[in-house]
């Protein structure tokens, strides 16, 4: 161990701090200002490498680049590319309307229709505040007409984006199976994808049950504007309000009756030949990835760039769209863990969390961690920063390490209902003005009651039956 010095003014004694210790430091100070700036947490990282790499290390910059994650880069530009040709040819409109269409006038259905759709896009590859961003407008529109409790909706909704986060293709599951791989930790991304998706789904028939669930099933079918929704009257309505015309009826019929090939192309409840290739280009990545145990990132690259060739118009603007941002919080973070892991800062923290002599509580303790940061952080950061410094002390053995990340995956984002996280605050952003404080506080309420729920329940679930 090694260590620096620093003066008491009180004293004439030096305060030894190690190395470690001051770049541990600095990454809860990254994660802190990120927090409370909004400034992007991975630039800040990539800043915290450059600057501990070269003066707490005495390292040269290639060294520090040297842990940047190309693996993960592709993944990530692979897999929001491909998301983003989905949604500029319409799939994922395709999919929106086709799950609101299939509940007709069950409106007690349509909360879990949300839930799906958020689930479906972020389980192909989605960010999860991206498709909160695209399906909470909806919802939450939809819950306002119809009196349904914009708390209920919004929870389905974020939930939904969780639940399919850690597939084997999604952003979450991508980068847990990717640090799992890279340790040579035993992983099953099968488990992982089911355990999060089934906690996700707990917590929001909890939610739907409390906020009004029973009532809306009471309430049965209603008229037929809901079993209206995604049909061909509305996409009339759709082609007539992006024609420049109003949706009123007449026009919404004056629209249908002039449907050109354009209008196919912007009508989001037709299959066209683009979106049925896009669908089947998704189905293969998953095959490939789940079956053949194919590269998601150049799969997904491979897809991608098979679509734009096949279908130039639909793909403007799609290399703009691809998760920039994720792409930098990503890269810088686990750039500055491998830092740390190359500096022996893991595993000297590794062996600090074995030192408290109980396994289980020190299980505890990483959930618990994982659980709070993500209320206020970015869940993504958290995943990619909190697994690969628990990787010295699942190496030992002492619990099992699926059972481990699974409960530390599940405790780290499912607290994303906070509305200190992105998508909570989304949901808040697209809440009644009316109503948007009290779905501010009920949120927080229920954000930070999972916060410390999770944790235990997992934990005790998961980790403490296969100690």
């Amino acid at each position: 161990m090694t260590w620096v010095t620093f003066s008491d003014p009180s004293s004439d004694e030096r305060i030894p701090v190690s190395h470690e210790i001051i770049s541990l430091i600095v990454l809860a100070v990254v994660f802190l200002v990120a927090t409370v700036r909004g400034v992007n947490m991975g630039a800040l990282a990539l800043v915290a490498s450059f600057v501990v790499g070269l003066s707490v290390y005495d390292l040269e910059v290639d060294d520090v680049l040297a842990g940047f994650p190309s693996d993960l880069f592709v993944i990530l530009v692979g897999v929001t590319y491909l998301f983003a040709l989905a949604k500029n040819n319409g799939t994922v409109d395709w999919i929106v309307h086709g799950a609101v269409r299939a509940v007709g006038g069950r409106v007690a259905l349509v909360p879990w229709a949300m839930f799906l759709v958020c689930a479906a896009v972020t389980a192909i590859g989605a960010v999860s505040p991206a498709a909160v961003a695209i399906v909470a407008p909806v919802a939450m529109g939809f819950a306002l007409r119809y009196e349904i409790n914009p708390l209920m909706m919004g929870m389905m909704v974020v939930q939904g984006a969780t639940a399919g986060s850690f597939s084997p293709i999604g952003i979450f599951g991508s980068i847990t199976n990717g640090v799992v791989e890279r340790n040579d930790l035993p992983g099953n991304q099968l488990f992982l994808f089911c355990t999060t998706f089934l906690a996700a789904t707990i917590i929001a028939t909890v939610a739907y049950l409390a906020f009004g669930g029973r009532q809306l099933i009471a309430r049965g079918r209603e008229d037929a504007r809901v079993a209206a929704m995604g049909t061909e009257a509305e996409a009339a309505s759709f082609r007539a309000t992006h024609a420049g015309g109003s949706s009123t009826p007449h026009s919404a019929v004056e629209a249908s009756r002039s449907v050109t090939a354009d209008d196919d192309a912007a009508d989001p409840t037709r299959l066209t030949p683009q979106r049925i290739v896009t669908l089947l280009g998704l189905a293969a990545l998953m095959v490939g990835a789940l079956v053949f145990d194919l590269d998601v990132g150049f799969t997904a690259l491979t897809i991608a760039v098979t679509l734009t060739l096949v279908f130039p118009t639909s793909a403007k603007g799609a290399v703009e769209k691809i998760s920039w941002g994720t792409v930098l919080l990503i890269g810088g973070i686990v750039t500055y863990v491998n830092l740390l892991q190359n500096e022996g800062v893991v595993t000297w923290l590794g062996d600090r969390v074995a030192e408290v002599g109980a396994p289980l509580v020190a299980a505890l303790l990483i959930c618990l961690i994982g659980a709070v940061v993500s209320a206020f952080a970015s869940t993504t950061g958290i995943i990619g920063a909190l697994i690969p410094l628990a990787v010295p002390f699942l190496l030992t053995d002492q619990v099992n390490a699926i059972a481990l990340i699974a409960a530390l995956a599940i405790s780290s984002s499912v607290v994303d209902c906070s509305p200190f996280s992105t998508n909570g605050a989304l949901v808040v952003a697209n809440a009644d003005a009316t109503d948007r404080e009290l779905v501010f506080k009920r949120l927080m309420q229920w954000g930070m009651s999972i916060v410390v729920i999770a944790p235990l329940v997992a934990w005790g679930l998961m980790v403490v039956p296969s100690a």
